[in-house]
């Protein structure tokens, strides 16, 4: 038999057993956010580092940081083979509001075939899937094709704060030739999807201060500077009638797409039509010149995302505002570097900041943008041991948001980064109701142990 008619086989015999599996771990309350559930986290890591000396995976350790653990162990027996690094968290987002379940978010059922629990999805059944590919590995072949290590955290669904410092610190051990993280989707139900990039993100709050406080505008009215209307005139000069962003140097390091990245953008055929009835507008807007698909995945944007300011209670008040204040957000995409893009927009508010007010510019947190070339030999084995198991085409494409600790990876270990996700965005990951796919569950841990075998021949 051919390995992946093995692997069927191990994993249909198996079935029942591993969703038992799956269902210890899902009944984990492991939320990183709420400082009650801090015992949950080390349950949650114990789980893992037993699972992972149960499969004879070798230094499992569960090693401490400032927040919670990581869980970290190694086979490397596979001489003369590729190191594949499997990255995963354990931990979820709070359950909240609880009243909206169908059914207790920590005791996992089956439905239609879809497994309901919060991680389900996001990310404990795609961690439990690495773990099963490797114990099917190991019980019907003995070995491994390749060398594997393995680094689990619990502390993705609250920014990784601690990871980025546990890498640079563990940098010699947790050398590789590639980085596989299962923690995104599926392009659309049965179509598989390689995300071989993610934007970057950065956003500062802009703040202006005009009189030290509010002035009747029938006594000061056209004679002091509104705060308001000096932050939209700000805000105004960020973007032109066209979608292009009008800060000086924006787009100077922007890396532009392939021809053959667009060719395999158009060949997904997105239906735009479908999208506007989707989310309820009459057209959409973006920079001119590029599909949506590019816009949403490989171009960068500005968005504001608050306004405030003056009043806004019922009735009037005829006031000028002595304050007024917006958040904005910019995604990143390859070669945009977010301390330069945060200086390139303060130099810009400067330029355009309007008489009679005083400016500040507080910066939020910051993510750089990712991206492994479309055609490195790693990404393109990816989708054909997806097109093996779903029998369709592979969709290679970008994410539009920021994982931030994919930039990490790549900036810190300098690896090829592989995302190689199984679950569907219509599967309520951080909301109510979240589930997994088993269709999914159950090709994917078909995929992942294919792949494990293309990584190997990749260098045979």
């Amino acid at each position: 038999m051919s390995h992946l008619q093995t692997l069927d086989a191990y994993f249909s015999e198996n079935r029942e057993k591993h969703l038992e599996e799956l269902f210890e771990f899902l009944r984990i309350p492991s939320i990183s956010s709420l400082s009650e559930h801090k015992q949950d986290m080390q349950t949650a890591a114990q789980w893992l580092a037993d699972k992972l000396q149960q499969l004879n995976i070798e230094n499992v350790s569960i090693d401490q940081t400032e927040g919670h653990p990581v869980v970290y162990g190694e086979w490397l027996h596979a001489e003369g083979k590729p190191t594949i690094l499997f990255y995963g968290h354990y931990d979820v987002q709070p359950v909240d509001p609880l009243h909206l379940w169908e059914s207790e978010p920590f005791n996992p059922v089956i439905r239609d075939n879809k497994l309901f629990a919060r991680g389900a999805s996001d990310d404990k059944g795609q961690v439990f899937m690495h773990l099963k590919m490797i114990e099917a590995l190991f019980a019907t072949e003995g070995t491994l094709p390749v060398n594997v290590k393995f680094i689990y955290e619990g502390e993705e669904e609250i920014g990784s704060p601690n990871l980025p410092a546990y890498v640079e610190a563990n940098k010699e051990k947790l050398s590789a030739d590639l980085i596989l993280i299962s923690d995104t989707g599926l392009y659309a139900p049965g179509k598989p999807a390689v995300c071989y990039g993610l934007r970057g993100l950065t956003g500062v709050q802009i703040d202006v201060r005009g009189a030290k406080g509010d002035l009747h505008s029938g006594l000061y009215g056209g004679g002091v500077q509104n705060a308001i209307h000096a932050l939209t005139e700000i805000l105004a000069s960020f973007r032109d009638e066209h979608g292009t962003i009008q800060v000086e140097g924006f787009y100077d390091k922007v890396l532009p797409l392939t021809e053959e990245e667009r060719q395999a953008y158009q060949d997904l055929n997105f239906d735009e039509e479908a999208l506007k009835e989707e989310i309820g507008v009459k057209e959409l807007f973006g920079e001119e010149g590029f599909t949506y698909l590019e816009q949403t995945w490989a171009r960068p944007t500005l968005e504001i995302n608050g306004v405030f300011g003056g009043f806004s209670g019922e009735g009037i008040k005829t006031v000028l505002p002595a304050e007024a204040g917006a958040k904005i957000t910019c995604r990143l995409v390859p070669d945009q570097d977010p301390n330069e893009i945060v200086a390139l927009l303060k130099a810009h508010i400067e330029k355009h900041k309007p008489k009679g007010v005083d400016v500040t510019v507080s910066e939020f947190d910051k993510g750089a943008p990712y991206l492994t070339p479309f055609d490195h030999p790693l990404i393109q084995a990816a989708g054909r041991s997806y097109e093996r198991v779903y029998n369709v085409p592979t969709a290679f494409t970008r994410g539009g948001g920021s994982i931030p600790i994919v930039a990490a990876f790549d900036e810190i270990l300098a690896l090829p980064v592989v995302l190689m996700g199984f679950g569907l965005n219509s599967e309520n990951f951080h909301a109510p109701n979240e589930h997994f796919h088993l269709e999914n569950f159950d090709k994917g841990l078909r995929v992942l142990g294919d792949y494990l075998y293309e990584v190997s021949n990749l260098q045979s």
